[in-house]
């Protein structure tokens, strides 16, 4: 009984305390950006939590990891990633003479310190990375293939196919676990296809954005989904400008409208016209007796007496 319960013991001590004994040493970094959820080996990372040397990092699906480790070297660990610190040998405070680091899976970004070249390694399942006081990116895939893209600097990846080295800005190798290896070209849109993955390279694609250094990179190497969102803008505008010639055809049918309606205007003042123009027979129709009258006592002017035609005749036979 006493052996049972000292197992018991034992094994509660190793399982409560054994992590902790793990990660007392010295931490070799700190978190500097955590968004959504980052986990350690001990749970959930914050800002300024400490990493150590063979913690397994992991990130969700929409995670985000920045850390920077004391030889200032800085690691960007993208969605749904996981990584290993694997090897960290101090140098002195402000170097280190190893640093390995083995990618499991995900999406990374890397920034060498200001450690020696010969110090860094990457690990992934179809080769390592070598580093040349670089940055890239690199992206691990579920069945182990690679692809790391140059930002600065150089870099080599070398694995059961041989090693390639990248030496131009953007440039792009791919490489699977059974050693089939592609030669530097660079990045584009069929390297995503390649991989099967539209975010294999979120930092370039603009699908998770950094900060600090690692965000400083301005190079997308022609990637950015904010270039990809201005040039389809003008494509929906188009189809919405198709429309528009119609817009003169029904500006024609308001004028037609308008004559219809302009001759009751009109109307109003052949009204008033009628009166003045009896008024101005009747004048007439008075002067004609007056011109009667004053022809009667002259006699002179026969021609008035012809244009006054029925009225003379009607005065004379009504009136006199």
């Amino acid at each position: 009984m006493s052996r049972f319960c000292g197992a018991v013991v034992a094994s509660l001590f190793v399982a409560l305390f054994g992590p902790m004994q793990a990660f007392s040493a010295e931490p070799v970094g700190q978190a500097t950006l955590i968004r959504t959820e980052v986990t350690g080996e001990t749970g959930p990372l914050v800002v300024r939590s400490p990493v150590h040397r063979d913690e397994r990092i992991r990130t969700s699906t929409s995670g985000l990891g920045q850390f920077i480790f004391k030889d200032g070297t800085k690691l960007a660990v993208g969605a749904g990633s996981t990584v290993v610190i694997d090897k960290f040998v101090y140098d002195d405070s402000a170097s280190v003479k190893r640093l390995s680091i083995k990618a499991a899976k995900g999406t990374f970004r890397w920034i060498s310190g200001n450690s020696a070249s010969s110090a860094y390694s990457i690990v992934t399942p179809a080769g390592t990375i070598g580093v040349r006081g670089t940055a890239f990116d690199f992206y691990v895939g579920p069945n182990g293939t690679t692809a790391i893209v140059l930002l600065n600097g150089a870099a080599s990846f070398c694995g059961p196919g041989g090693c390639r080295q990248l030496r131009q800005q953007c440039d792009c190798v791919i490489a699977t676990r059974g050693g089939r290896m592609t030669d530097p070209s660079k990045v584009d849109r069929r390297t995503l296809q390649t991989l099967s993955n539209p975010r294999a390279l979120p930092f370039l694609s603009g699908d998770q954005q950094l900060s600090g250094a690692l965000g400083g990179i301005r190079t997308s190497c022609g990637l950015a989904s904010l270039r990809q969102d201005r040039q389809d803008r003008p494509q929906p505008q188009q189809q919405q400008e198709r429309p528009a010639p119609q817009a003169p055809q029904q500006a024609p049918q308001a004028p037609q409208q308008t004559p219809q309606q302009a001759p009751n205007p009109p109307d109003k003042p052949d009204k008033p016209d009628k009166p003045e123009h009896h008024h101005h027979d009747r004048d007439h129709h008075d002067r004609d007796h007056h011109d009667r009258d004053h022809r009667g006592h002259d006699g002179d002017d026969d021609d008035d007496h012809d244009r006054d035609g029925g009225y003379g005749r009607e005065g004379r036979s009504g009136n006199y």
